[in-house]
Formats: C-alpha cells, sequence, structure tokens
C-alpha cells in the first residue's frame, strides 16, 4: 500500500467510500423511488463514483466490483480494488441505516486496505485506523449478529454452543463492523456470499485484532479466479475455538 498521484491509498479509500455513500444518500433523498427500483437506482449511482475515481486515479490498478464485468486481467495484476458499491441494497430500499460501502485493497496475495462506510450512521471505518476491538465485558451474555432476512442453518448451533443471543442485522458489512466495534461478539455466515461482501471488512476485523477464518478454520483468501466465498467467520480471538467446534460438530452429524 503506498501513495500514488500524491493520495495515499488509505486516503483514497476512504474519499471513495464517503462519495460512494454519499451518492446513495441523495439518490434516496431525491430519486423518488421505492423499493427495488431505489436499491438498483443505487446500485448503479454508487457503482459510477467508484468506477470514476478509481479510473481517475489508479488508472493502472484492477477492480473487481459486484456491480461490474469481470476481468481475468486482474489475477495477474499486483494490485486489485475489490469493491461493493452497495452492500444491503434491501435496507438502503428500506430506509434502514444498516448498509454500507465497500472498499478493499489487494495486494500481491494479501488485502493491505480495507474501507467499510456506513452512510446511515455518518461512520467510516479503516483498516489503517481502526482501534483494537473492545475486550468482552465479564459476565456478559454472548450476542452473534445474524442476517435479518436469511439466517443460515449453522446459526442455530452456534448460537446453542455459545449460550448467546441473536441480533438481527442488514448488510454483512455492518454485521462485522458490529464486532469490530464491539456490539456483538461474533459473525457466522455459511450461506453463501462474494469477495466483494467481506474483503472490505475482513480487512478492517484483522487490523482490530479479531479472529477471521472460513467456517472449517482455514485462511479468507482473496482475488480467487472465482469471487464466490461463500462463509466466514468472525470473532474475538478468544471465541474461536469454541465456534469452530460447534461448526465442525453441526456439520460432521450433517454428513
Amino acid at each position: 500500500m503506498g501513495t500514488h498521484d500524491g493520495i495515499a491509498d488509505a486516503t483514497l479509500g476512504e474519499m471513495l467510500a464517503r462519495a460512494a455513500g454519499e451518492e446513495l444518500l441523495r439518490v434516496r433523498r431525491e430519486s423518488g423511488l421505492e423499493g427495488k427500483e431505489l436499491g438498483n437506482a443505487g446500485d448503479a449511482a454508487a457503482q459510477q463514483v467508484l468506477a470514476a475515481m478509481l479510473a481517475e486515479h489508479r488508472p493502472d490498478d484492477a477492480v473487481l466490483s459486484e456491480e461490474a464485468k469481470d476481468s481475468a486481467a486482474r489475477l495477474s495484476a499486483d494490485r486489485v480494488w475489490i469493491i461493493d458499491p452497495l452492500d444491503g441494497t434491501r435496507e438502503f430500499s428500506e430506509g434502514r441505516a444498516d448498509w454500507a460501502v465497500h472498499v478493499a485493497l489487494w495486494e500481491k496475495g494479501e488485502l493491505t486496505l480495507g474501507v467499510v462506510a456506513i452512510p446511515g450512521e455518518d461512520l467510516v471505518l479503516s483498516s489503517a485506523t481502526v482501534a483494537p476491538a473492545p475486550e468482552a465485558t465479564e459476565g456478559a451474555t454472548l450476542t452473534l449478529a445474524v442476517s435479518r432476512s436469511r439466517p443460515p442453518a449453522v446459526t442455530e448451533p452456534v448460537r446453542a454452543a455459545l449460550d448467546a443471543e441473536l441480533t438481527p442485522m442488514g448488510s454483512a458489512g455492518v454485521k462485522i463492523a458490529a464486532v469490530v466495534r464491539g456490539q456483538v461478539d461474533a459473525y457466522v455466515h455459511a450461506g453463501g456470499q462474494y469477495e466483494w461482501d467481506s474483503a472490505a471488512p475482513i480487512a478492517i476485523a484483522r487490523a482490530a485484532g479479531l479472529h477471521t477464518s472460513r467456517v472449517d478454520g482455514t485462511p479468507l483468501v482473496y482475488n480467487g479466479s472465482d469471487p464466490y466465498l461463500p462463509d466466514l467467520v468472525v470473532c474475538r480471538p478468544a471465541l474461536a475455538p469454541r465456534i469452530l467446534a460447534a461448526i465442525s460438530d453441526y456439520t460432521d452429524g450433517d454428513s
């Protein structure tokens, strides 16, 4: 991660996330659209902002985006921006605040930057500046972030193993950010996602000192030829053995 055209990557990442977030708020405020039409308009508008800014400031870098055609050129590139212009389209279109903009930078095999904007809270989190995740409160009931619309089947065995309470919320970025911010203790997903759903928030979670992995405990790897990356675990490091064991017991019993 470095500086190009006088702007550091970390600074550009925040500029990108903020600009897309501001455009999304404008679309929601001014377009007069609702429901699926509003969501589609938001996806397109945020993609346009991010694509234009990356073309201006990082024309030589490759891009992997949910809202743009993929190119095999990124597989031989040293630098790839992995972006989700609007993570949580349903929440955005419903007027909620639990949606996000994801901007990540992958360099030579590793995520080196992640920025997540949560415009509904006027919040931007960056792996370059994030504070260590707060410690658990002694004796407090553990909490597990879960999808409000499509909770995966693995949620219940993990909840039971931790004797945890479920906290429904939208965007994957918002859920991972909630672990980073100490609002919940863990987020486990096994229902299908893509690299752009998790790259930026995972980079932030790692910088905050949290455990991040696939549900089988193996590392999350980005810029693969197939961007499908269907499962993840994000939690305080002390909880990881219990969570991974609960998932293993569940999947062993299911096979």
